[in-house]
């Protein structure tokens, strides 16, 4: 359990720590975006191995037992995860990774529900793993994505305001990290047809294919079927 909190703290460091403190723009100026870029994605890959790793080897004491029923909540509740996966890579994103030329444009599709798609499936797919797994290892492991995901929001935020404040002001005001929020408070509007059917339809296709090798991939079946 010790390696596995170390590499949990491992992989949020070089996510927030690194990615999201003053020692980017350091390392930025050293090597330029593009190395910057391709060494942050070689040391994200061995933090996430490191941390598989750890989990699979991890000791842990079960905390409670979800119910059979929760699995097929969990099941359906990961359809619209899923779909909010793919719509968040499906259109250009001033939050996605170099996708900072986007800022100036009207937000859309997506990002009218929530400038923040992509860290959101991660944070829903990792607590309704959290809670459907019971364990203490698998709350380190899951845990360890929703914590990133959620301190990367208000990390991405901060980045884009220092980069281009103009443009930031605008796209925030017509926006919100909640889901939805935006859309509530008269800042911006519902307009599904800007997200269009190949996103949804790609996630559908996931997670019927998830829900049928789930035991094949991972061990452990998506349902409980008696």
């Amino acid at each position: 359990m010790a390696l596995l909190l170390i590499a949990a703290l491992v992989w949020v460091m070089v996510h927030v720590g690194l990615a999201g403190s003053p020692l980017r723009a350091a390392l930025v100026a050293r090597l330029g975006e593009g190395g910057f870029r391709a060494g942050f994605s070689v040391l994200s890959v061995v933090a996430l191995i490191l941390l598989v790793m750890a989990w699979r080897g991890a000791e842990t004491n079960f905390l409670w037992s979800a119910a059979p029923w929760f699995r097929w909540l969990m099941a359906a509740l990961m359809l619209p995860v899923l779909v909010l996966f793919f719509t968040s890579v499906a259109a250009p994103n001033p939050t996605a990774v170099a996708g900072e030329a986007a800022l100036g444009r009207e937000a859309r599709g997506i990002t009218r529900i929530t400038r923040h798609p992509m860290l959101w499936s991660f944070t829903l797919w990792s607590l309704l793993h959290v809670l459907a797994n019971g364990d203490t290892a698998a709350m380190v492991f899951f845990a360890a994505f929703a914590v990133t995901a959620l301190l990367g929001m208000p990390s991405i935020d901060a980045k884009l305001r220092a980069r281009a404040p103009n443009a930031w002001a605008g796209f925030a005001a017509r926006t919100s990290v909640l889901p939805f929020a935006a859309i509530a408070g008269g800042r911006n509007r519902l307009a599904l047809a800007e997200i269009g059917w190949a996103a949804p339809l790609l996630g559908l296709i996931a997670w019927a294919a998830l829900l049928h090798f789930h035991r094949a991939l991972f061990g452990v079946p998506a349902l409980l079927l008696g």
